[in-house]
């Protein structure tokens, strides 16, 4: 045994030095694990289902044809057991001889594409706030820029401003670059959030030339110029289309009047000629039935507010998703004029 090994409590000394850094080596590890372990469970709820699980209401708003998720499911399922109730208390005669199976297929349809047509609604409301406010922002950017400012300190005064709904946005931004994120990332993110076809286009425009070392203001005043144009055509576009959007509303009223005047006085007076005349008279009024043809002239003009609301929508605004709300109404119109009226 040497002098070190007579040493008393020296040996042990040691073996507990490592052993107290091995186990602060471990601890580490196992922290290290468990952010790791924190961070892939935060971004798996964070995108897909788990998303939805955690914010199903978020999820469902955000974008309108999300909430169909929801109402298909359920118009189905009120469709079904509507139909298959009145089927087991009245039987298969409850398909030709009531219009309650009728009844209860609008208010699926309408189930289905009434919540879609207000989000559609809210949703075009916050596009067109937002691609209004672009010009100005990027207008007061460049302008801030032209000072000696750099974009940082830029966007940092400018967010201070009142740019609509574009506020937050502008101010979330300001935020990022706060933190030290590149002016072209934090653009990137900006657009991503904004969610328009307008801002991801001036996005990247912006991002591009930024990259390119190009004159940030005059990137920026090119885009405000080219968002200014966009915004006004699109206005004027949606002004002078207003018009056919009428011509569809009209047509289609019009049309509800000539089978309203049609069934309440051609096809009531041979319903009652023939019901006056017994076996004499021509075949055809013998065998007349009116319920049959209000049915019919009822899905037809069902049929067309909902086709006619499509083609207004694409018309007037360009986009068949849009004129949802004109099928909605037409659809209703419709079934309450031959549901209480005709």
């Amino acid at each position: 045994m040497g002098l070190i090994d007579k040493i008393p409590g020296f040996s042990g000394k040691k073996r507990s030095s490592g052993h107290i850094t091995g186990n602060k080596a471990r601890n580490s590890d196992d922290a290290e694990r468990e952010i790791e372990a924190r961070l892939e469970y935060d971004r798996a709820h964070r995108t897909g289902f788990g998303r939805f699980l955690r914010h199903p209401l978020k999820v469902l708003t955000e974008q309108p044809v999300n909430i169909l998720i929801v109402c298909i499911p359920v118009s189905l399922a009120f469709f079904l057991i509507g139909t298959a109730t009145m089927l087991r208390q009245y039987g298969l005669s409850v398909l030709f001889t009531t219009t309650i199976i009728d009844d209860i297929a609008v208010i699926s349809i309408l189930i289905a594409i009434g919540p879609l047509s207000l989000l559609q609604i809210r949703e075009s409301k916050r596009i067109k706030n937002l691609e209004e406010a672009l010009p100005n922002f990027f207008r007061d950017l460049a302008g801030m820029n032209d000072s000696g400012m750099t974009l940082p300190n830029a966007v940092h005064l400018v967010s201070a401003g009142e740019y609509s709904t574009l506020t937050p946005y502008i101010r979330k931004m300001d935020s990022e670059m706060s933190w030290n994120v590149p002016f072209v990332q934090a653009m990137y993110r900006f657009g991503q959030r904004l969610r328009t076809p307008l801002a991801d286009r001036s996005v990247d425009l912006i991002a591009k030339a930024s990259k390119a070392g190009g004159d940030a203001s005059e990137v920026l005043r090119a885009a405000a110029n080219d968002t200014y144009e966009f915004v006004k055509l699109k206005t004027e576009r949606n002004n002078n289309m207003m018009i056919y959007v009428i011509i569809v509303l009209v047509s289609f009223l019009v049309f509800l009047f000539v089978i309203f005047v049609l069934v309440t006085t051609f096809l009531s007076t041979m319903s009652t000629a023939a019901q006056a005349g017994g076996q004499s008279g021509p075949q055809f009024i013998k065998n007349l039935n009116l319920f049959f043809y209000k049915r019919l002239f009822a899905h037809a003009a069902m049929i067309q507010g909902i086709f006619s609301g499509l083609v207004a929508g694409q018309m007037g605004e360009g986009s068949a998703m849009a004129g949802l709300k004109y099928s909605a109404i037409m659809l209703l119109i419709a079934w309450i004029a031959f549901r209480f009226f005709v």
